[in-house]
């Protein structure tokens, strides 16, 4: 495997399943920025200077992200590529036991950082600077239960937050709940649905785009497809429609593009109204607005990645709608099967999706271990589909940007415009 550097992120949530930060991990070890045994410090801070001083402008802005940072990029002054409000700068052992790194971090702290300690231990060691820190982490996988028990108990009596960190299966998931933290991380919170959305459900503010974007006095079709082709559902429900009987169609439509076209603007219109009469006024709760999020992500990831490759059986739109469609048995509710029976999709997609065989299988499973930050499988995958490796990051967070970046342009509901 091609040794590279890799960075992803991962979601901290509260118990509701909002989502309060992100975990920003290096490829290295577990945990991130951590050094691989026996490599060098300084050339690794280097790496990591260097590209977060060109993606801090993009994805890592606007939100809060949980960095560890060694005693050289403290020293460095990494974290002040970030403003305050939206970093939580934290440390290992390695760093509290460091006189002069604690002193950065004291520093940091006066500057209005927030800061956190990894994996947390009860031990007087760490009873000294509790106080220091304002997120104490517990590794749930090798912490005793009465350890965390105690330590969530001083954090709390200190007015200090406690994360569950290692959450990777059910077991633990509930553990957590039964431990009162106030928030988790690990593959098993990434991917956990808390509600699934009701097949006739869709994001709210899309539909009000829609209709602003339908209504215009010359409606601008790249718009629609685009505020389309954002929402799972929705691209869904258009596909099945517009190849139902009704329309007859010689050739089966086979992306959003396609089905507009078929569809026509004025039958479109006519589907928008007959979806907003169809929708509940409740909306969305945070895990089904993640699963949302997580499907454009996933196209917009695919539809990247697939550039970078050779001799894919489908197309870019296709590797699209394969990421989009990742998520919908979680926001339909029903057998991932089932919901691709009468799809017009590709073979290849369906069977990627549902079997994760073939090239497309192996694109889509590089997808996911990039969300798991699975080093080894990443690098696997890239390999197999001649991907270079040193091109994933920063595919991943140009994605991660356009994806931030319209999400937020579709959480700003139109006025005007009444709920319906």
């Amino acid at each position: 495997m091609t040794n590279s550097k890799y960075i992803v992120r991962q979601p901290v949530k509260d118990l509701k399943g909002g989502i309060i930060g992100y975990e920003i991990q290096y490829h290295g070890e577990n945990q991130a920025y951590s050094m691989e045994e026996g490599g060098n410090d300084f050339a690794a801070a280097d790496t990591v200077y260097s590209f977060l001083t060109q993606n801090t402008g993009k994805a890592l802005k606007g939100s809060l992200n949980f960095m560890t940072f060694t005693t050289t990029l403290l020293m460095k002054q990494t974290p002040k590529l970030f403003d305050s409000g939206d970093l939580v700068i934290q440390v290992g052992e390695d760093v509290i036991i460091h006189p002069l790194a604690m002193r950065f971090l004291e520093r940091y702290n006066k500057e209005g950082y927030k800061l956190a300690v990894n994996d947390f231990q009860f031990s007087p060691r760490y009873f000294s600077i509790i106080d220091k820190f304002d997120y104490i982490k517990i590794n749930f996988q090798t912490a005793a239960d009465v350890s965390i028990r105690n330590i969530v108990e001083l954090a709390h009596s200190m007015g200090k937050k406690c994360v569950a960190i290692g959450v990777d299966t059910e077991d633990l998931y509930q553990k957590a709940f039964i431990m009162e933290v106030d928030a988790m991380e690990g593959l098993w919170v990434a991917e956990k649905l808390f509600t699934a959305v009701h097949s006739s459900s869709f994001l709210q503010s899309s539909f009000f785009r829609l209709l602003v974007a339908i209504n215009r006095d010359v409606p601008d079709v790249e718009e629609i497809e685009q505020i389309i082709s954002m929402d799972a559902v929705l691209t869904y429900s258009l596909l099945k429609i517009v190849n139902s009987s009704y329309f007859a169609l010689r050739n089966r439509a086979t992306d959003v593009h396609q089905a507009i076209v078929v569809m026509g603007l004025g039958q479109l219109r006519q589907w928008i109204y007959l979806l907003g009469t169809g929708n509940g006024e409740e909306g969305i709760d945070a895990g089904q607005e993640e699963f949302l999020k997580l499907s454009f992500m996933r196209g917009s990831f695919c539809a990247a990645l697939i550039k970078l490759t050779q001799d894919m059986p489908i197309s870019q739109n296709e590797a699209y709608l394969m990421g989009m469609f990742s998520t919908l048995n979680y926001l339909i509710a029903a057998p991932m099967e089932d919901i691709l029976a009468d799809l017009p999709i590709a073979q290849e997609v369906k069977d990627a999706l549902l079997f994760h065989s073939g090239k497309c299988g192996d694109l889509y499973d590089l997808v996911l271990s990039y969300e798991r930050a699975d080093w080894k499988v990443i690098g696997d995958l890239a390999d197999s589909l001649n991907i270079p490796v040193n091109l994933l990051t920063n595919t991943y967070f140009n994605c991660l940007n356009e994806v931030d970046t319209l999400w937020r342009s579709l959480m700003e509901t139109s006025e005007g415009i009444p709920a319906t």
